[in-house]
């Protein structure tokens, strides 16, 4: 499964959009990229005269607000300034975040400043991309009874993997809604289960859906299906109030 990369700054026209291009052209195999902005703008044409003159795609790119991807599973959020980094922890949660400090090559607005700026993010982007290369891959999942039973204890970490299997995916703002607690919760628990592989992400637009890994073994499909089976009222209440949000306008959920 590609890993899921976030690269933020102020505006969101210069040092995250190059870095996301740079990352999805050297390692888009292996990572899933975007960019974002505190108080974005829009992309700066130096910026993209650079990526193009280093025969690197721009099409697609533009500026995003950081709000907006409130609701997404991020495995690393990349700040490149030292203001993102103070914003986007509250956001960007249970993300690893990871912060770097390149200055704003706009306010110079010169050819060679965005250039320099681009030779920077290439060198440090080449190692974090060699650095977690083996972290990317498909990975065998030792599923440690005692690891997946201490996961399973919390009643709101339970309910939640319990109405992601009966609903077969589901994405954070279903859950939030359906469980009635905040979002940076509800990414906490979903990443403790897709830590321990019990959960996989897809990605559908703008929405991530969890969902239970197909490659379960069979003591632990056999657990969850007689856990569901003699405990249908932990998700009765949750259930109700995920089936009320077709109904109700205004929930962030397509």
């Amino acid at each position: 499964m590609k890993r899921r990369v976030l690269f933020v700054c102020t505006a969101n026209s210069a040092r995250s959009l190059m870095a996301e291009a740079l990352l999805r052209d050297m390692a888009g195999d292996r990572f899933e990229v975007a960019s974002a902005g505190t108080e974005p703008t829009r992309p700066h044409p130096m910026a993209l005269q650079v990526l193009s003159e280093a025969g690197i795609a721009v099409d697609g790119l533009h500026s995003k607000h950081l709000a907006d991807l409130q609701g997404e599973y991020w495995d690393y959020v990349i700040t490149l300034c030292e203001k993102a980094s103070r914003e986007c922890g509250a956001v960007c949660l249970p993300a690893q975040q990871i912060a770097w400090d390149f200055p704003d090559p706009a306010p110079a607005n010169r050819h060679a400043t965005f250039a320099l700026t681009l030779k920077g993010l290439k060198e440090r982007i080449s190692l974090f991309a060699l650095v977690h290369q083996k972290e990317t891959g498909l990975k065998t999942v030792n599923y440690n009874p005692v690891t997946v039973f201490k996961a399973l204890s919390d009643e709101l970490r339970l309910a939640a993997l319990l109405l992601i299997r009966e609903q077969e995916k589901l994405c954070v703002c279903e859950l939030t809604e359906a469980l009635d607690v905040s979002q940076p919760k509800v990414s906490r628990h979903l990443a403790t289960f897709r830590e321990i592989g019990l959960l996989e992400t897809e990605r559908q637009g703008q929405w991530v859906y969890y969902y239970l890994n197909p490659r379960l073994p069979g003591w632990l499909t056999q657990v969850l299906t007689e856990t569901a089976a003699g405990n249908a009222t932990l998700i009765d209440t949750p259930l109700a109030r995920l089936r009320a949000m077709v109904d109700r306008p205004g929930v962030p959920c397509p």
